[in-house]
């Protein structure tokens, strides 16, 4: 029979917890205070602990640590009315085992007390691996409050303590580099932290930027070159769109990802890659593998931890937080004072089905709030969004006759994104190739304009 130690100031809780777990055959102890908890948990060395995070007399991450003082091993399942990313993500780098909102859903609950038990009996024979957690970092803003948001920021503060490689995948505008920030800083810091996209740049260039080269290895290497592995240091390197590097880098990065090491374009020396390496795509790469477009072996050296962003249509109720959000910082940037959106707004939002996910939504608040008169935006401060948008969410059209909105001359980024836009749709069964040919651009520079605008193109 496990025991449980349920530490919270609330008696309902602990006893309706006392209650539910003795019926369900748990054997049961329970504290109010962190002090109590702390010696019942001496005395009785229970398998699972139900922690509160605010307790009377000692913060609940003091005696998570504590708790793993005496135990390195000890399951600890955290509890807290408080739903912000940060305490999330403290919690799980400091060694809980899970992390549960309050009102306690008592399914996720004794889901995470099985799991918690099944893992201790795997673990008896194991020595604990994880490292100790670094409590100096600065993390980013990333909201959310879904249940996978918050599966998110458990798996952040799990990868945390390791160098484990990370893929990260979701749609265009999803904010895939802000997850890759957001475990940078709670992994290293003090370190390098250095992006690459390699969509943006062609193969021969790529290899280069990578690796780095020799003096003389190629016309135009008149002085060596340190590679983006070698100045990560100790940091992290970011592959943004990796789905888009050539079948002849994706063996070479197989290699750095089995050895750790590389050698330079034109070099002889072998060099120790010490950063960690998060990839990451708006595709799914299992199908691209069976469709032969990427390679397996790579694939499974990638996805040794899995981040799966969900896009904006299918968390609605991150919106409000969002735009509260990225108000702020509008602010900030525009020197503005926008407090809000009308209802009418809010509803239009609600609906709409965001296929360029967080990036649209910002880069419409930012239009709006540059022309909005006063301090909440209503629905003349939103020309892109016409009926049609509204109805299926899908075309994002404009209103005005491609120098104009809303009576007002456009800037060159909106003409820009307007223009590309109407390429896009006035040739709707031409590949992207054929679209560069139109546009006048190169296929990297293509890429870059609809990352910029937001532009879901699914076409090759």
């Amino acid at each position: 029979m496990a025991t449980i130690l349920v530490i919270d100031d609330d008696n309902s809780i602990c006893e309706t917890l006392d209650l539910y777990l003795t019926e369900e055959g748990y054997e049961v102890r329970t504290a109010t205070t962190g002090t109590d908890g702390l010696n019942k948990f001496v005395e009785t060395t229970p398998d699972v602990v139900i922690l509160d995070i605010r307790l009377p007399d000692v913060d609940g991450f003091a005696i998570l640590e504590d708790l793993r003082d005496e135990d390195e091993n000890v399951k600890v399942i955290m509890i807290t009315a408080y739903h912000d990313m940060e305490t999330t993500i403290n919690a799980m780098k400091g060694g809980a085992f899970d992390y549960i909102h309050k009102p306690i859903n008592v399914d996720e609950l004794d889901m995470a007390i099985k799991k918690a038990i099944k893992t201790m009996e795997m673990e008896k024979k194991i020595d604990g691996l994880l490292m100790e957690p670094s409590r100096h970092f600065k993390v980013g803003d990333i909201i959310g409050t879904g249940k996978e948001m918050r599966e998110i920021f458990k798996t952040i503060g799990v990868v945390s303590q390791s160098r484990t490689t990370v893929l990260i995948q979701g749609e265009s505008g999803t904010g895939k580099e802000l997850i890759a920030k957001v475990i940078h800083h709670n992994t290293a810091p003090d370190e390098p932290y250095i992006a690459v996209n390699c969509s943006a740049i062609v193969e021969t260039l790529l290899e280069s930027e990578l690796f780095g080269h020799e003096k003389g290895s190629f016309t135009g290497a008149i002085t060596r070159k340190l590679g983006k592995f070698e100045l990560a240091r100790y940091g992290t390197v970011f592959l943004d769109e990796i789905s888009e590097m050539s079948l002849n880098l994706e063996a070479k990065l197989l290699r750095v990802l089995q050895e750790m090491e590389f050698e330079r374009v034109g070099g002889k020396d072998r060099v120790k890659v010490h950063a960690r390496i998060i990839a990451a795509t708006n595709k799914e790469l299992k199908i691209l593998v069976r469709e032969g477009k990427f390679r397996d072996d790579l694939f499974y050296r990638l996805n040794i931890v899995a981040v799966n962003i969900p896009p904006l249509r299918e968390r609605r109720e991150d919106i409000p937080l969002l735009i509260d959000y990225l108000l702020t910082k509008i602010n900030l940037d525009l020197h503005k004072r926008i407090v809000s959106v009308s209802d009418e707004v809010m509803d239009i939002f609600m609906k709409y089905k965001w296929p360029g996910n967080i990036r649209e939504l910002e880069n419409l608040l930012v239009r709006a709030a540059v022309v909005a008169k006063g301090q909440v935006l209503v629905r003349g401060d939103f020309p892109e969004l016409t009926e049609e948008t509204q109805k299926d969410g899908h075309e994002e059209s404009f209103k005005g006759d491609g120098h104009s909105i809303a009576g007002r001359p456009m800037t060159l980024d909106e003409m820009e994104d307007h223009h590309i836009r109407e390429v896009i749709r006035g040739n709707s069964h031409k590949n992207k190739g054929e679209l560069c040919e139109i546009l006048g651009i190169s296929r990297p520079t293509f890429e870059r304009k609809l990352e910029k605008y937001g532009i879901v193109f699914e076409r090759e």
